[in-house]
C-alpha cells in the first residue's frame, strides 16, 4: 500500500527527468524509506535538504553529460559553451576596459583626472568604498575565468557571483535614490548579460560535467587574444565603445571564428552544442546592443559613430542567425543518423 510519505515523495521528484526517473525512481525511493517510521509515515513529508537535494539533481540531469539521451546532452553541452563564452567575454572587457581608462588617465590632463576621480573624492568615505569595490569587484570576473579553466568550480562560482553583484547594486542605489536610470532597457539587458553568465557557470559546471574547454587554443592564448581585439576595436573607434561594445566585438570574433573553423564532418552534441550556446550568447549580446543604441538615440552622436553602432549590431545579427541555422542542421543530420528511413 503506498503511503502519503511515498505518495510526496514521488511528487517531488517529478523534478527529474523522466529518462532519470525510469532508471533511479525505485532506488532512491527506497533509500528516502529506508529509515522512516511506518506508523508516522502519513503524517512525515520530504525534509526542506532532501527537496533542495532532488532539485539540483534535476538541474545535473537536464544539463548532462554525453552519456545522457541526445536532448539533455545538447542542452548540457550548450550551457557549459555557454557559460565559458559568456565568462570570457566578461572577463575579457572588463579586464580592457580597465586597463584602457587606466592608461587614459594616465595621459589626460589634469582637469580630465579631476572630473574621472571624482567618484573617489568629494563625497564622503563610504561613496569613495562603493565606488572603488564597483571598480574592483568586476575584476573577479577574470579570476573566475581561469578558476573554472583550470578545474576549480566552487571558486570559480564564487568570484563570479562577486563580479556581477555592481550591476544589481547600481541599479538598487538609483532607484533608493528615486531617479531613474538614463534608458531603463540598457541596465536591465547588461544586468541580464551578468546573471545569466552566473546562472549558466553554476548550474552547467556541476560535479558530473566535463571539464571546462575551447575547441582550439589554451584558454590563457584565447583571453589574450580577446583582450587585445576588444582593445583594439575601442582604440579604432573610441566614440562608439560603450559597455556593450567590447562583449560584442567579442562574440563576433569568436561567433566568425567558430563558422569558418568547425569541421563540417563532426555532428557530435558537442559540436552542435557550441553552435546552440554560441547563438543564445549572442542573443544576449545583441539584446545589450540594441539597447545601447535606444540609449544612443537621446545624445547627439556624429554619423561615422552610429554608423559603426548600427554595423556592429547587424554583424552580431547575421553571426547569430548562421549559428542557429549550423546547430539546427547539425541536429537534424544526427536524427536522420539514429533513426535512418526504413
Amino acid at each position: 500500500m503506498t503511503t502519503l510519505l511515498e505518495s510526496r515523495y514521488r511528487t517531488v521528484m517529478r523534478l527529474l527527468p523522466r529518462y532519470y526517473r525510469q532508471a533511479r525512481e525505485e532506488e532512491m525511493l527506497e533509500v528516502y524509506l529506508w529509515d522512516a517510521d511506518e506508523e508516522q509515515q502519513d503524517q512525515s513529508r520530504p525534509t526542506i535538504g532532501e527537496v533542495a537535494s532532488i532539485a539540483a539533481l534535476a538541474v545535473r540531469s537536464r544539463l548532462a553529460t554525453d552519456k545522457a539521451p541526445g536532448p539533455y546532452a545538447l542542452l548540457g553541452s550548450s550551457a557549459r559553451f555557454f557559460a565559458l563564452c559568456a565568462l570570457l567575454l566578461q572577463a575579457a572587457s572588463t579586464l580592457t576596459d580597465r586597463v584602457l581608462s587606466a592608461t587614459w588617465l594616465g595621459t589626460t590632463s589634469t582637469p580630465h583626472q579631476a572630473m574621472s576621480l571624482m567618484g573617489w573624492s568629494g563625497h564622503g568615505p563610504l561613496i569613495a568604498v562603493r565606488t572603488s569595490t564597483e571598480w574592483i569587484l568586476p575584476l573577479l570576473w577574470t579570476v573566475g575565468y581561469f578558476a573554472l579553466v583550470g578545474g576549480h568550480r566552487r571558486p570559480a562560482r564564487v568570484c563570479v557571483v562577486l563580479a556581477a553583484l555592481p550591476t544589481v547594486s547600481t541599479l538598487i542605489i538609483q532607484l533608493s535614490e528615486g531617479s531613474v536610470p538614463p534608458e531603463p532597457a540598457y541596465t536591465i539587458t547588461t544586468m541580464l548579460f551578468a546573471w545569466l553568465t552566473v546562472l549558466a557557470v553554476c548550474a552547467a559546471f556541476h560535479r558530473d560535467a566535463a571539464p571546462a574547454r575551447f575547441p582550439a587554443g589554451s584558454p590563457g592564448l584565447v583571453y589574450m587574444a580577446c583582450c587585445t581585439l576588444i582593445g583594439a576595436s575601442i582604440t579604432l573607434v573610441p566614440a562608439a565603445a560603450d559597455a556593450a561594445w567590447g562583449p560584442a566585438t567579442g562574440f563576433l570574433v569568436l561567433g566568425v571564428g567558430w563558422l569558418i573553423s568547425r569541421n563540417r564532418e563532426a555532428q557530435q552534441s558537442d559540436t552542435m552544442g557550441s553552435a546552440i550556446g554560441l547563438a543564445a550568447l549572442g542573443l544576449v549580446i545583441l539584446a545589450n546592443r540594441l539597447s545601447g543604441l535606444l540609449f544612443w538615440r537621446g545624445l547627439s552622436i556624429s554619423t561615422p559613430v552610429l554608423g559603426s553602432t548600427l554595423a556592429q549590431a547587424t554583424a552580431v545579427t547575421v553571426t547569430v542567425l548562421a549559428l542557429a541555422v549550423m546547430g539546427i542542421r547539425g541536429r537534424k543530420h544526427t536524427t536522420s543518423l539514429q533513426h535512418p528511413a526504413a
